[in-house]
């Protein structure tokens, strides 16, 4: 890895690229300083540290510690997020959208345009809502002393303020890829949960370093890095394996040649729903209890005693095992959405149909129906396999943090398989236009 880093910054036209990426990303933390006009940033710092939950903690790791600050990037890129994943689900849904997604770069562009618009009917959405709600609470400053059209400005200023901050940070993205290295959308969500990193090693550092002896901060920094490392490790692995089926070509006539007889394989990615059964499980888990929290509930009722079962923070706690009876239900919804993502972006019955028509087939498995039932059997055993190792990754920071008494990290097994795809995905941009670059200068030579 760093030698490809080494290497990239020997070419100038990466190297443009990359210093391009870099000023883009020094735009975005100078964006993420700046409060939006009107607005106390006291209230909702204060307000967050008095929730609890993975919800909360991931959300703000999201938005690079914006949403905290009541900057005017506190919705960050999760309204388009959320857009992204809304069109990709209703691509299936829609027969025209799917029409279109097949319609080669103009059929993109158009469902990247209704991705934009989503983006920014949601980010206008999400303002309002929190505008509205906070708004009379202590989050706009003089609120509850103004009247008329003074109140309504103040709303709609830090409403604008919000979507507009939404929209730039998905402009800015797209700048990136256009004119960076990579997805710029993913880069700057891995630069936002990156600059979340500091704080946490704090926390560590806080709870089990701090007035300790030479020796035992020795020993428990060597356990914190060796935990960090493996898991880390993990990601890697299961973020790269895959099973590759072998496909054979059978000749035939085309004119006066025989062509084809080629060797070739289908890769199934181990993971390859990636880190969208965790966010869709953890949205799930955290909903009842984030609208909970406007209310103020009673935890001493049962309804109050199922809230905590599904806040992630109540789980894996010695004094009160019962409440991980939500972890349970959270490892069932992580392998449910694994399913149901695959299920959606990979067609079995497609690919052995495509196969058939290409006079390609599986040795030992007759083409048609037979192909398409053994890659659908094969499928979802890889999928157990990589929705288990999804729910190894998100469970081991949440028992830690329980056990421990560490507190809730924004740095968890979602964040860590966002930061490790995210980057062998750069990576291997990097490496492309490296290979690219190479056979130019091999064609003009």
């Amino acid at each position: 890895m760093l030698k490809t880093i080494q290497n990239a910054f020997k070419i100038p036209d990466i190297r443009k690229k990359l210093a391009y990426m870099f000023v883009m990303l020094v735009i975005i933390r100078f964006g993420s300083q700046l409060p939006i006009p009107g607005v106390d940033p006291s209230f909702i710092r204060d307000w967050f540290e008095q929730q609890s939950g993975d919800a909360f903690n991931f959300f703000n790791a999201m938005t690079g510690g914006s949403f905290t600050n009541m900057s005017i990037f506190a919705l960050s890129i999760t309204p388009y997020i959320t857009s992204s994943i809304i069109i990709q689900l209703l691509t299936i849904a829609i027969p025209k959208l799917e029409e279109m997604q097949k319609d080669g770069e103009d059929g993109r562009k158009k469902i990247q345009e209704y991705t934009r618009y989503l983006t920014v009917a949601l980010a206008l959405i999400q303002s309002t809502a929190m505008s509205l709600g906070f708004g009379g609470q202590g989050l706009l400053i003089n609120f509850n002393q103004q009247t008329g059209m003074g109140k309504a400005g103040m709303v709609i200023v830090a409403i604008a303020t919000m979507t507009a901050g939404s929209a730039l940070l998905m402009w800015i993205g797209e700048r990136i890829t256009e004119n960076g290295i990579g997805n710029g959308i993913s880069i700057v969500l891995l630069f936002n949960i990156i600059s979340s990193v500091p704080e946490d090693v704090g926390m560590l550092y806080t709870r089990f370093m701090s007035g300790k002896t030479v020796p035992i901060k020795t020993v428990a920094a060597l356990i914190i890095i060796a935990v960090i490392v493996a898991v880390f490790v993990f990601v890697i692995l299961l973020q790269d394996a895959e099973r590759r089926i072998p496909v054979q070509y059978s000749k035939k006539m085309q004119g006066r040649k025989m062509v084809g007889g080629q060797s070739s394989h289908i890769p199934l990615k181990v993971n390859t729903a990636g880190v969208i059964p965790v966010i869709f499980a953890s949205s799930i888990m955290s909903f009842p209890v984030v609208i909970a929290q406007f209310f103020n509930p009673d935890y001493s009722t049962i309804g109050g005693k199922i809230l905590m079962m599904l806040n992630s923070s109540s789980w894996f706690k010695p004094a009160a095992p019962v409440y991980s009876i939500g972890a349970i239900l959270y490892v069932a919804l992580i392998i449910i959405f694994a399913y149901f993502y695959t299920s959606i972006t990979f067609n079995p019955l497609e690919v052995a149909n495509n196969m058939k028509k290409q006079g390609g087939f599986i040795p030992g498995i007759r083409p048609g129906k037979p192909t398409s039932d053994y890659l659908n059997n094969l499928l979802n055993y890889i999928v157990f396999i990589g929705a288990v190792g999804l729910t190894v990754i998100c469970i081991i920071p949440l028992i830690i943090s329980s056990v421990f008494n560490v507190g809730q990290l924004s740095f968890g097994g979602t964040s860590l398989i966002i930061i490790v795809s995210v980057i062998l995905e750069t990576l291997k941009a990097i490496e492309s236009q490296m290979v690219v670059r190479n056979y130019k200068g091999f064609l003009n030579d």
